[in-house]
């Protein structure tokens, strides 16, 4: 019997979940992440059922010396919750939610996605920040960030913790709080997966819908330029309510026609959200309006089918510096060029409360007024991977005369050049890498946008 084996049969009968290994019925679907062109095969996947599960597997890897990846919802572009001849820690059987009306509190475990939280939580008419594309996970949109539409009024999804649970890498349960084991509560607010694996998150909530006005307008692709400038003054004037994200894309019914669109969400009273968004309606003469009144749970999932399981994805990502005219023209001659009908260039507004928190209040350092692009390359025919590649890359290149310094982490991709983990968190990477010394001396989370400890 292999030392793998001996290990699966002795942990096996305690263990609640699967231990799934290449042959076994299951593992084919549990290892495969959103992005289609990650094709990873771990040597065994522990689809956990609690947070004894995750202390097993924790216990199992070092014991075996198997590198360790983490899956929540699997969203992550670069594919770091998958790992070739490792063990993948598959939090997603995990879909515990509680809500406390009465606190606006909720607990979740990891492996929740967002449509599913918010799911339970609009029961309450109550809501956290919680990404655009409701299939993404709870787990790894929180621990790097976490934008969303609620962001301009209630701060990222990271602002509304209030507490997590974790097993660390040597395998001990802990509680992160303001007030327990708060360096640990800092550094997890945006340090993503390198402290330890979170297997339950409790949330501040607030008062938001059922209902609220958001959705998407959409103007022809000549008319791009004035948009994006439209979208560049209406942005400098919003209201905490009111987020606005603008972009270049293609028309949904897969005709690869390119539109200039801007999408809102308006989480106040309806009455409210409709003089809002009233001039970003009444501009030009759009090809689509579908801004109106529409539940919170439709405004978070109406992204969704633009992001299908399986459909491969090369992203490359930077914050703005300034979005001018000059920036503006290269976006629109970028995308002019753009070889896929899934492919887009996003400008995701950051303002009002996600931007009222100091720098370094937690490790997420990036609480500036502003533009962060995205340019997002996303097909489905294999033969064309160089090209859409290619278009990524130069996109961004041609974009980084405009760059801020820096990065999301949650957006950066596999191919990196240099410490982009240094990038993502500028003036707290410091002190991040000094508690990853305290808590993970040996990096053994390190399949994730590292930060390595300081020695």
């Amino acid at each position: 019997m292999s030392l793998l084996s001996e290990a699966i049969a002795k942990t096996a009968p305690s263990f609640t979940g699967e231990l799934l290994q290449p042959a076994d019925a299951g593992y084919e679907a549990a290892r495969k992440v959103h992005n289609g062109l990650i094709d990873k095969r771990p040597a065994l996947i522990a689809r956990c059922r609690g947070m004894a599960d995750v202390a097993d597997a924790v216990a199992l890897a070092r014991e075996l010396k198997l590198e360790v990846a983490v899956r929540g919802g699997g969203h992550n572009v670069a594919g770091r919750a998958t790992v070739d001849g490792g063990l993948m820690i598959d939090l997603s059987p995990m879909k515990g939610i509680h809500v406390d009306a009465k606190t606006r509190t909720a607990r979740a475990q990891g492996g929740v996605t967002w449509a599913e939280y918010n799911r339970e939580t609009q029961l309450h008419g109550l809501a956290t920040t919680g990404g655009v594309v409701s299939s993404t996970g709870i787990a790894g949109l929180t621990l790097g960030g976490g934008l969303g539409w609620l962001m301009g009024k209630h701060g990222l999804a990271l602002d509304n913790l209030l507490s997590v649970d974790l097993v660390t890498a040597g395998g001990k349960v802990m509680r992160a709080s303001a007030d327990e084991n708060p360096d640990l509560f800092w550094a997890v607010r945006g340090g993503g997966g390198n402290f330890g694996v979170v297997t339950s998150f409790e949330f501040r909530t607030h008062p938001v819908g059922p209902m609220i006005t958001g959705g998407l307008v959409a103007h022809p692709f000549d008319r791009a330029r004035d948009v994006l400038r439209f979208f560049r003054d209406v942005t400098a004037r919003l209201p905490d309510e009111l987020m606005v994200f603008g972009g270049l894309i293609h028309a949904p019914d897969g005709s690869g026609t390119k539109l200039a669109a801007m999408v809102v969400c308006h989480c106040g009273p309806l009455e409210a959200g409709s003089a809002a968004v009233r001039p970003i309606k009444e501009f030009g003469s759009p090809a689509l309006d579908a801004i109106g009144p529409m539940p919170y749970a439709q405004m978070n999932s109406m992204l969704d089918a633009a992001y299908p399981k399986g459909a491969l994805n090369y992203w490359k990502s930077s914050f703005l510096s300034r979005l001018d005219d000059d920036a503006i023209d290269r976006l629109v001659d970028a995308f002019a060029k753009c070889p896929t009908p899934m492919g887009q260039l996003l400008l995701e507004h950051f303002h009002g409360a996600a931007v009222r928190v100091g720098p370094g209040d937690t490790a997420f350092p990036h609480r500036k007024e502003g533009y962060n692009l995205v340019v997002l390359s996303e097909w489905m025919d294999k033969a064309i991977y160089d090209r859409c590649v290619a278009w990524a890359r130069n996109t961004y290149a041609a974009m980084e005369p405009f760059a801020a310094a820096g990065r999301y982490v949650n957006y950066l991709g596999d191919d990196e050049a240099g410490d982009a983990s240094a990038a993502a968190y500028g003036p707290n990477y410091r002190r991040l890498q000094q508690l990853k010394a305290k808590y993970d001396p040996g990096n053994f989370f390190h399949m994730n946008q590292n930060i390595r400890p300081l020695v």
